[in-house]
């Protein structure tokens, strides 16, 4: 309460001394992201909230991961929640298309001049003449449907909806159904469906009038959930539909409609949603242009979207096992995209929301207690396995050594070591590991050296902790074992490469062959050797010493933003390998960090250049402005993080590496009444360097800054020039 209580003064005092500063919400555009593979949506939602109801496009292939495609030109419908920016489907539940006459259309022309999206609300017409428009609480979704006049009013629900691999998946992902109509104004049940990963869920859609009829459809092929039309009576006004779920009961369901939602004012709602998104937007401030802003206030929108909170009013939540569980803080986040996020998304909350933090962690300690490891990409409570890696232990780290004391610390710790310790799927297969020194190809088949390579950050942070808490036994197992990495550097290319359980290299070495575990395995995770030779977050010094010392470190980084090379070994499904500067690939996360080594071999100017190029081809304001999946907002926090000019290479150790700044002012609005201002002097098309940078007036010594110098207020002040400083040394 007293970590909320900090927040509420500052931006209310923000509000009352600027009454006729402009509004954030108009820079905040969700429509950012809808084309080619971004896989954002344009549907409602409130910050970290259960429910994004919304218009979709599609449902049933990996262009539709989010529901929605601005390149279509038709609609399939309306459902509850959807998921931002990943490269995997689910959801989509609950599917809603109002209709006219007696014909049903699969796809239904939509004007596109008229779809308006903004934080918390969505609208859109349809060719026929039909508008909706949507809005949410935390766990409520409320439609306002309009029909053209003298028109017959009908309205297609469809519980076996879902989004999927492929439309023969529509008609199996649904596992179970339970579904009744106690009313003529309402439907209530329950579902397991599985796509990405098995849920239980629970609902109920209520009408703001009696249906007149209800017509069931017959079930295709191994179809088990209803597919209904009701038909309300002629009227002018509009039909409301409430939506509320629940991941433990009906009974949830409807607590969550009596305590949120129990009336009808959709215009109150709406407001309170956009209030919820208006104060969190305006703990930045920005000065620059409109283009900036656009590109800041939409970042901080998709970093909002999620973790979402998927517990009841009351606190429960159905867990890992499927049991019902009453969360400790009354909260349970999940949606934790954590090989993605743990890089820049996590230390962001660290800054912008601390009060959250506590939350997250306990959240991730909850899944452990059920499941005996911390979760590695969680949806909706349950373990996708989904990517390698268990990149909750530097978020949990992270914290701990950044002050958050909201969870038991040896606990914390327990799960770390656990879940770095103890067999389970994806990379955690501890005994080869320790066995060999890395993953041996002929043994784990697919993504042996990212594995190998994550793990190693991982296990470094795991020696952070142990080390903090006096576990001075595991912190040096740990240490030893981060090295690992060194096992798989191949001193002949200057690569990192594949080696088998003799301890003999991959021959032929193909090193610009990208790999993909999910159709064609290889030695790496979404990309090659390239890429994640520089995945040595923790040890950048000792990646350049076996370079053979800066100078050779800067040519052999140099090769990777130049080298263009395709390789002819090439197959199977790459489209995560986006955004590419040679074999640089922003789009895709393990390369978001290694603009920044330039710094560790004294090049800051490269750094600063390639942070440029960055910006002006992979952020746009528009619906084609991302490069790559914006991966539940990581691909907005290495926006924000650069746009102000540093960023965390290596986050568990509270440091954040210069780069250059790319908006003229950015403020910080901080608990306390603190302001962390950024200002970059004489920022231009041409002045991208940084001649010179001060820290509260006191000029940097070196090229760090620490998460204390942020959190405690105070300005980094940039002189920019059009000259590169050749060394920071």
């Amino acid at each position: 309460m007293r970590k909320l209580l900090a927040y509420a003064a500052p931006a209310i005092a923000l509000l009352l001394s600027a009454s006729c500063a402009e509004d954030v919400l108009q820079y905040a555009d969700p429509l950012v992201g809808t084309a080619d593979n971004g896989h954002t949506f344009p549907a409602a939602c409130v910050p970290f909230g259960f429910v994004q109801p919304g218009p979709d496009s599609g449902n049933s292939s990996w262009k539709y991961t989010s529901g929605f495609n601005i390149a279509d030109s038709t609609l399939i419908g309306f459902s509850q929640n959807h998921l931002n920016g990943t490269g995997c489907s689910d959801l989509g539940d609950i599917l809603l298309l109002p209709f006219t006459g007696d014909t049903l259309l699969r796809d239904n022309p939509y004007v596109k001049e008229s779809l308006y999206a903004t934080p918390g609300y969505c609208s859109v017409d349809f060719c026929n003449g039909i508008s909706v428009e949507s809005t949410a609480t935390r766990r409520v979704a409320i439609y306002n449907i309009r029909y053209p006049d003298s028109a017959s009013r009908k309205l297609y629900v469809d519980f076996q909806n879902g989004m999927v691999n492929g439309p023969a998946n529509l008609l199996t992902h649904v596992l179970d159904a339970e579904i009744a109509y106690p009313d003529n104004q309402t439907i209530s049940g329950r579902l397991v469906t599985r796509n990405w990963t098995t849920r239980e869920w629970y609902f109920t859609v209520r009408f703001s009038e009696p249906c007149l009829s209800r017509v069931k459809l017959e079930p295709a092929g191994q179809e088990k959930a209803d597919k209904v039309i009701l038909e309300f009576a002629e009227s002018d006004r509009p039909l409301s539909v409430k939506v509320a779920m629940s991941t433990v009961s009906t009974e949830g369901a409807n607590a969550a409609l009596e305590a949120e939602l129990p009336g009808w004012n959709f215009r109150d709602v709406r407001k309170a949603a956009a209030d919820q998104w208006r104060e969190l937007l305006s703990r930045v401030e920005v000065e620059g242009s409109v283009e900036q802003k656009k590109n800041v206030y939409t970042s901080l929108y998709h970093l909002y979207i999620q973790p979402n909170d998927i517990s009841d009013v009351d606190g429960r939540y159905r867990d890992a096992r499927r049991e019902v569980r009453q969360s400790k803080n009354g909260k349970f986040f999940s949606t934790f995209s954590l090989w993605d996020t743990y890089r820049a998304a996590n230390p962001l909350y660290t800054i912008l929301n601390p009060e959250m933090v506590d939350d997250f962690v306990q959240s991730m300690l909850e899944q452990y207690d059920v499941q005996g490891f911390l979760p590695i990409w969680s949806l909706w409570g349950q373990e996708t396995f989904c990517m390698i890696g268990n990149h909750a232990v530097p978020t949990v780290v992270e914290a701990y050594m950044k002050g958050f004391r909201g969870f038991d610390a040896e606990h914390a710790y327990q799960a770390v070591k656990g879940s770095l310790t103890t067999n389970h799927m994806r990379s955690s297969q501890f005994d080869i590991l320790d066995n060999y020194g890395y993953y041996p190809y002929d043994i784990v088949e697919r993504e042996s050296v990212s594995r190998t390579m994550e793990m190693c950050y991982d296990d470094y942070c795991a020696s952070v902790f142990a080390d903090a808490l006096g576990h001075a036994e595991d912190a040096e197992f740990f240490r030893k074992r981060s090295e690992n990495w060194l096992n798989l550097f191949d001193p002949e290319s200057k690569l990192v490469r594949g080696k088998d359980s003799k301890g003999e290299w991959r021959t032929p070495f193909d090193r610009f062959q990208l790999s993909h575990a999910a159709t064609h395995g290889g030695d790496y995770t979404e990309g090659n050797a390239w890429q994640y030779t520089w995945h040595v977050q923790q040890n950048p010094e000792k990646l350049i010493e076996l370079m053979g010392g800066e100078d050779d470190f800067e040519t052999k980084l140099d090769s990777l933003f130049f080298l263009d090379t395709v390789s002819e070994n090439n197959a199977g499904f790459v489209g995560d390998v986006t955004g590419l500067i040679g074999q640089y690939a922003h789009g895709n996360e393990p390369s978001h960090h290694v603009a920044y080594l330039y710094q560790f071999a004294g090049r800051p100017w490269k750094t600063e250049s390639i942070i440029r190029e960055v910006f002006d081809r992979f952020y746009r304001p528009l619906p084609d402005g991302l490069c790559g999946n914006d991966d539940c907002g990581q691909m907005s926090a290495w926006y924000l993080f650069s746009a102000m000019g540093f960023y965390p290479v290596d986050p568990v150790s509270g440091q954040y590496i210069i780069g250059a700044p790319q908006i003229p002012r950015m403020t910080l609005h901080l608990p306390g009444g603190k302001d962390f201002t950024v200002k970059a002097r004489n920022l231009s098309d041409e002045n991208r360097y940084v001649a010179s940078a001060r820290l509260n007036g006191r000029t940097l010594d070196g090229f760090r800054i620490s998460h204390e110098d942020i959190v405690s207020g105070g300005i980094l002040e940039f002189e920019m020039t059009n000259q590169p400083k050749i060394s920071n040394k």
